[in-house]
């Protein structure tokens, strides 16, 4: 099977600016020269990231030359594809700090050294020098506002009537990326998310109109550069993944654990593993397709280890698998169960429930807690949580932990 059809197989095709020559170039001998944006606006990736960056690690693993941009300018606007909302501003410290360590997470999924190591850039060092005045005579004036308010990217801000001219700029800086960096580089190719076509496309029509403009070629001499999306991570009834019940799940261990992590694809319908073995793991189509058939359970464990494994480590998934066993197998040793520690002090003059749990991070508010004890899905020791003014408190001084428990598979070891 050549390359193209093996990321088509493998489900990470979606979108694609011109397929003939897409596939013409992935399946060279020759290298291309490709690159992903990810625009620091948190200081983790989360798992929105993996799919375009599982299809850069592939490209990469073929042979072909990654760049992979870090949009430490853009980050500074904020996309306002898909957005009912603007995005947070950041300050310029935010963004520097989030760029430190999205380079380090990045390295979890490409390669940087070796034969064939990734380059990793900032568009800010190319952005910041260019003069406003200059970048709009020579990228703005490519760029029609009607079209550019048809476009997808900024349907939810035109509905909610609060569409800013600085996420306008948001498009022509990300496109002018593409220019810079095919001039640079030699750069023909841009992978993204779905939700990046209008942002892509951008790119490659600017391309375009600048040879046009500054070269005088017609369409036939110009050098074509390509755009291709892989489609955003739905679950088999139309869901996008990614979100937990304590919120977004991060690649940052000290966000998502490595356990809530490798509980959240356990915990994935069994309609979806296929689709994830095939997406973040090397095991061949066929024995994915094998293995599902003949026991799901089994597969959903391998997919969990394996997508655990690629983010954190053999030893962490490892230990995650542990933790799953000790606590679903009977067993009751709490050594891999993720813990906090917490003032026993506190709980020998008694704290309240909503407090205890907001504050250790089991839920992200007291709400939220209150709905779980309500429906009777908290307890401490295998004891129910039977009320919201319930008072929580450790009269044994040789207690040395207290196991809280929400719903059926979500465990947290409080170490006093």
């Amino acid at each position: 099977m050549e390359f193209f059809e093996y990321l088509k197989e493998r489900g990470y095709v979606y979108q694609t600016t011109n397929e003939v020559g897409i596939k013409k170039a992935l399946n060279s001998d020759k290298p291309i020269t490709f690159f992903l944006g990810i625009d620091p606006t948190a200081d983790s990736l989360h798992i929105g990231h993996f799919f375009a960056l599982m299809m850069f690690r592939n490209l990469q693993r073929h042979g072909h030359r990654g760049i992979l941009l870090i949009g430490g300018a853009t980050a500074l606007i904020g996309d306002p594809s898909g957005k009912s909302d603007m995005r947070k501003m950041l300050t310029k410290a935010d963004v520097a700090r989030n760029v430190t360590e999205l380079k380090k997470l990045a390295s979890k999924f490409i390669s940087l050294a070796g034969e064939n190591p990734a380059l990793i850039v900032d568009n800010s060092e190319w952005i910041n020098s260019y003069n406003y005045l200059d970048f709009m005579r020579d990228v703005g004036v490519h760029f029609n506002v009607n079209k550019m308010l048809s476009s997808e990217a900024y349907t939810k801000r035109l509905e909610s009537g609060g569409l800013t001219f600085l996420e306008m700029g948001y498009m022509l800086i990300q496109a002018y990326d593409f220019i810079h960096l095919h001039q640079e580089y030699n750069c023909i190719l841009e992978i993204g998310g779905s939700d990046q076509w209008g942002n892509i496309v951008a790119g490659t029509e600017l391309y375009r109109k600048l040879n046009f403009h500054l070269e005088g070629k017609t369409k036939e001499e110009c050098q074509e550069i390509y755009g291709l999306t892989c489609p955003l991570l739905m679950t088999k009834d139309g869901k996008k993944m990614g979100k937990t019940e304590s919120g977004t799940l991060w690649v940052a261990r000290d966000k998502t654990t490595a356990y809530a992590f490798y509980q959240y694809f356990y915990n994935t319908d069994d309609a979806d593993t296929e689709m994830l073995l095939k997406l973040f793991t090397d095991i061949p189509s066929t024995e994915i397709e094998i293995l599902c058939r003949q026991d799901i359970i089994a597969a959903k464990k391998r997919m969990a280890y394996e997508v655990t494994k690629l983010v954190h480590g053999e030893d962490e998934a490892q230990k995650a698998v542990d933790a799953a066993n000790s606590l679903f197998g009977g067993g009751t040793n709490l050594e891999h169960v993720p813990s906090v520690e917490f003032e026993r002090v506190r709980l020998e003059q008694g704290v309240n429930i909503l407090d205890l749990v907001v504050e250790v991070g089991l839920f992200a508010s007291k709400g939220e807690a209150r709905r779980m004890i309500e429906q009777g899905g908290l307890s401490i020791d295998d004891n129910k949580i039977n009320a919201i003014e319930e008072v929580v408190t450790v009269t044994d001084k040789a207690k040395k932990n207290l196991l809280l428990q929400r719903g059926k598979k979500t465990f947290l070891n409080l170490r006093l």
